[in-house]
C-alpha cells in the first residue's frame, strides 16, 4: 500500500563532489546553516510504501516529509446582520489615519483566487498562479473578499482596504472552486510567493482534520484507526510546516523575507458554552506564523467573537466585514478569515514604515512592530487575554 507524501528538500544540501566535501556538513546541521548558503527549497510529491519512506532517511537533502492532507477555506460564519455596510475594521486598526499605504510592498494571498476584474483591484498588478487545478479566477468568492480587505481600493466611495497603496499582489489559488485543496498545493503556493518576492503572505484557510477522518472511514477504515492515521498526518504536517518556516527564516539574510499570517479558525462555540474553545489550528499553529483571532464590536469596546479559536497571537476585526464581492459590488462576511487580512494589510503598512526608517527592514522587525504596537485597552472587561493575544492590531 502506498500513500502520497509531500517532501521538502533543501537542494543546497546536495553532497559536495569536491575533495573533503563531506566536511561541508556537520552532523544533523544543514550546509546552508553552517556556511550561510542560501537555502534552495523544493517540494516534491511522491507515492511511497512504508519501506520506501524509511529508505528516504538516507537522503541528506530532505528537510521534511508529511502525508498529504486535505485543506479547506475557513468557512465564514453566519452572524446577526446589523444592516449597516460600515467598514468599521479599517477604522478600528487605524489604517484610515495612517501616513502609510503599503506602497512598494508586495503581498501574497493564498486562497480561492481573485476576481481580477473587480473595481477594488484597479491599478494593482495581479500575478495569478493556480495550484488547485481549477484555473485562475474566483468562483467561490472567499479569496476576493480577503484580498479586498488587504489592499482593495475604494469602491463607490467606500474604503474597504487596509493597505490601499500596495502596487503588486501575488494570488496563489491553493483552494479550488469548491473551497477545498490539499497541503501539497499550500506548500507549493508558499514557496512560489516567497520566490516571487512577497513581503506578506496571508492564509485564511485550515487543515481539514475531520475531513480526512471521514474520507478514511468512507474507504472502510475503522473509526479509531482512521482517527489515529489522521492525527499522524496532522502531526507530520505540523512538523513539515515548522521546517518550511525555518527555511523561510534562513533565507531572510539573502533578501527573501516574508511575514506569514494565518486565520486561527472558527471552531470555538463560546455562544453555547464559554468552555467550548478550540486552540488555533494549522497553519496558524505552526512556528513562525502569526495566528489571528476575530473581534466584534460591543458598544465602544471590543469582544472576541464566539467562534474565534483561542490562543491567537493577535486579533483583528472579524465580524460584519465589508469587502469585495466576486462578480462585483461589496458583501459582508464574518470569521477569522476576515480578521487575518486586516493583520496582513497592517503588516504591509509596517513593512513600508520600517523600510522608510532607520530600522533594518526585515520580517523580524515588522513582526516585532505588529505585536508590540497592538492595543490592549480596547476590550470589554470579560475578555480573556488567551482569546485575543497581545491585542488589536494597529497600523503605524
Amino acid at each position: 500500500m502506498t500513500k502520497r507524501y509531500s517532501i521538502l528538500r533543501d537542494m543546497s544540501n546536495m553532497p559536495s563532489r569536491e575533495p573533503f566535501g563531506h566536511l561541508s556538513r556537520s552532523a544533523g546541521v544543514a550546509r546552508s546553516t553552517v556556511f550561510n548558503v542560501v537555502p534552495e527549497p523544493r517540494v516534491d510529491t511522491e507515492e511511497l510504501t512504508t519501506k520506501e519512506l524509511a529508505d528516504l532517511n538516507r537522503d541528506t537533502t530532505i528537510v521534511g516529509i508529511a502525508p498529504i492532507m486535505p485543506t479547506q477555506l475557513i468557512v465564514p460564519v453566519e452572524v446577526e446582520d446589523t444592516g449597516a455596510m460600515s467598514t468599521w475594521g479599517v477604522n478600528a486598526v487605524g489604517a484610515d489615519a495612517s501616513a502609510f499605504d503599503g506602497a512598494g510592498v508586495t503581498v501574497a494571498v493564498l486562497d480561492t483566487g481573485i476576481d481580477a476584474d473587480h473595481p477594488a483591484f484597479t491599478g494593482v498588478e495581479l500575478v495569478q498562479q493556480d495550484f488547485s487545478g481549477s484555473g485562475n479566477g474566483d468562483l467561490q468568492g472567499h479569496g476576493t473578499h480577503c484580498a479586498g480587505t488587504i489592499f482593495g481600493r475604494d469602491v463607490d466611495g467606500t474604503c474597504i482596504g487596509v493597505a490601499r497603496g500596495v502596487p503588486k499582489a501575488l494570488i496563489g489559488k491553493v483552494l479550488g472552486d469548491n473551497g477545498g485543496g490539499d497541503s501539497d498545493m499550500l506548500f507549493r503556493g508558499i514557496f512560489w510567493a516567497v520566490d516571487q518576492g512577497a513581503r506578506v503572505i496571508s492564509m485564511s484557510l485550515g487543515f481539514n482534520f475531520p475531513g480526512l477522518v471521514t474520507s478514511l472511514i468512507n474507504q472502510g477504515w475503522p473509526s479509531d484507526i482512521a482517527t489515529s492515521a489522521a492525527l499522524e498526518a496532522y502531526r507530520g504536517n505540523l512538523r513539515m510546516f515548522d521546517a518550511l518556516m525555518g527555511m523561510i527564516r534562513a533565507r531572510a539574510a539573502f533578501g527573501n523575507d516574508a511575514v506569514v499570517v494565518a486565520a486561527a479558525g472558527n471552531e470555538s462555540r463560546r455562544q453555547m458554552n464559554p468552555n467550548f474553545e478550540i486552540a488555533a489550528s494549522l497553519p496558524a499553529a505552526a512556528e513562525g506564523v502569526i495566528s489571528v483571532g476575530a473581534l466584534q464590536q460591543a458598544g465602544n469596546q471590543l469582544q472576541v467573537a464566539g467562534f474565534s479559536n483561542t490562543l491567537p497571537q493577535i486579533s483583528a476585526p472579524g465580524v460584519g466585514i465589508v469587502s469585495a464581492k466576486a462578480g462585483g459590488n461589496l458583501t459582508k462576511m464574518s470569521g477569522t478569515s476576515m480578521a487575518c487580512p486586516h493583520v496582513a494589510g497592517c503588516a504591509a503598512l509596517w513593512w513600508q514604515a520600517v523600510t522608510e526608517s532607520a530600522i533594518p527592514p526585515n520580517a523580524g522587525n515588522v513582526v516585532a512592530k505588529l505585536l508590540s504596537q497592538a492595543h490592549s485597552t480596547v476590550f470589554a472587561p470579560t475578555v480573556d487575554m488567551a482569546d485575543r493575544g497581545v491585542g488589536l492590531v494597529r497600523a503605524p
